[in-house]
């Protein structure tokens, strides 16, 4: 697990998908770097692990179970936040699925919509609900958790990368709304990463990855999203960062 100095002290973040694979490993990570974190997913019993794995080693945190395809419950977990910790500096806007896994003919609408309404439509619930609050505190980092499927495209993938690429965009945008107020907004694509999503990759056929690819595991993510959290607030804004080896 990475070991940072306590960059963090005095910061509060909210990490949704909070309860597994990149969304906890960012949540501890945090919070061993000294933020005060919100936690939050649909399954209360692993952001409740998550929590308690903070808690275990010294650090704040809170569980909140959220769906972040519902304004209402996005809206409560910042208040639950804001309330518990007093403000909010940092979001790490990660809760994502990947539904439809077919070539557009074979595709199912429902699952086609709810990927695009989780990842996308639950990226900007986030993202609009957490402007007031960083503006409150004069400034703030926004870290939206990209694909570079959302840059380049898959075959049988279209759902997951109409999402991601929404969602680049919607950084951008939001990147030249709020520099203003000294809120950065950047992407972090992780590449492939051993989650409960994708367990195989990248070494499922067709998956589009070459065998040299580095294949990480949650925590080998931390440390760039520490960077990205731990920027000045003249720092980078609207950019993507990857930790990929190469584009493929």
């Amino acid at each position: 697990m990475h070991n940072p100095e306590r960059e963090l002290n005095g910061k509060v973040a909210i990490v949704t998908g909070a309860g597994r694979g990149i969304g906890k490993a960012i949540s501890i990570g945090f919070a061993q770097s000294g933020a005060a974190v919100c936690c939050a997913a649909r399954t209360v019993a692993e952001i409740e692990a998550t929590v308690r794995e903070i808690q275990a080693n010294g650090g704040r945190g809170i569980a909140v179970p959220t769906d972040v395809g519902q304004l209402e419950s996005v809206q409560q977990m910042f208040q639950k936040t804001v309330e518990r910790f007093g403000g909010l500096d940092i979001l790490v806007i990660n809760a994502g699925v990947h539904e439809a896994r077919k070539p557009v003919a074979e595709s199912q609408p429902e699952d086609w919509r709810t990927t695009v309404e989780i990842n996308l439509i639950g990226a900007y619930y986030c993202a609009r609900t957490a402007i007031p609050y960083l503006q409150q505190r004069g400034g703030g980092k926004i870290i939206t958790v990209g694909s570079g499927v959302g840059h380049r495209g898959r075959p049988g993938a279209s759902a997951y990368a109409c999402s991601k690429a929404g969602l680049w965009m919607l950084t951008r945008v939001l990147a030249q709304e709020l520099w203003g107020y000294n809120i950065s907004v950047n992407e972090l694509i992780p590449g492939p990463v051993k989650t409960a999503m994708n367990p195989d990759k990248p070494r499922q056929p067709g998956f589009g990855f070459a065998d040299s690819e580095w294949l990480k595991a949650p925590e080998d993510v931390v440390p760039l999203a520490l960077f990205l959290a731990t920027q000045p607030q003249v720092g980078p804004t609207a950019q993507s960062f990857s930790l990929m080896r190469r584009d493929t």
